[in-house]
């Protein structure tokens, strides 16, 4: 069945952020649903930050629950520098780059005061893009106030219009179920063979320790 405007989508969203390219192409996706003119709702019953916040502001409404966290709507990046301990071991590291901008802070060359600010004027025009991509998404947020980086809970959240409605997705989906059929739309990603053998180890290294305490429990009974 195809998806029709009278219909709805509801996503439930749980991202506190990362890369900006990434989250710029989730929020894009998201974007082919309300082109199509289907109601996009997403709910936040945890967290919404950076850029999960900037695939949120997509939807037609925002709903989160009472204690979700919303918001981070700023820029961060850090990079170590080993220069100086790599010249007292006398290890010398070399860059060559074509173009002035190529690199602008390195982990192991000598950073300059130029390629600082360089890196520090990157950040502000992602920031700029971010504030302007809340802005119009979310016209009636005031923007200088909620992009400071700082991260909101649900009512205050609401307060700041970063969300519409205080309500957790289990409340929503309970309330539209008298007159709505509800289908549930899971995606799973295919794992290889390797990637499931890793996750398996995983879980076996994490239910030894288990085991291990229950036998000293029943042990010293």
């Amino acid at each position: 069945a195809v998806a029709t405007a009278e219909d709805e989508v509801l996503l439930r969203l749980e991202s506190a952020g990362g890369v900006v390219h990434g989250y710029g192409l989730a929020a894009s996706q998201l974007r082919r649903i309300t082109k199509q003119g289907i109601k996009l709702t997403v709910s936040v019953d945890k967290v919404a930050a950076s850029g999960g916040y900037m695939m949120a502001c997509i939807a037609d409404q925002i709903i989160a629950a009472p204690f979700a966290v919303l918001g981070s709507i700023g820029v961060v990046a850090q990079v170590p520098n080993f220069n100086r301990l790599l010249k007292s071991q006398q290890v010398d590291v070399e860059l060559h780059t074509a173009g002035a901008h190529k690199r602008t802070l390195t982990m192991f060359g000598e950073n300059t005061e130029e390629g600082r600010q360089k890196f520090k004027d990157e950040l502000e025009e992602v920031h700029q893009l971010f504030k302007g991509f809340v802005s119009d998404n979310r016209p009636k947020v005031d923007i200088e106030i909620v992009a400071t980086g700082e991260a909101w809970y649900g009512q205050r959240a609401l307060e700041q219009q970063l969300i519409d409605e205080i309500q957790t997705s289990d409340e929503y989906l309970i309330d539209k179920m008298p007159t709505a059929a509800v289908y549930e739309i899971a995606y799973e990603i295919q794992q290889s063979k390797v990637e499931k053998l890793v996750k398996r180890f995983a879980q076996l290294t994490t239910l030894i320790p288990t085991q291990n305490r229950v036998l000293a429990r029943h042990s010293l009974d």
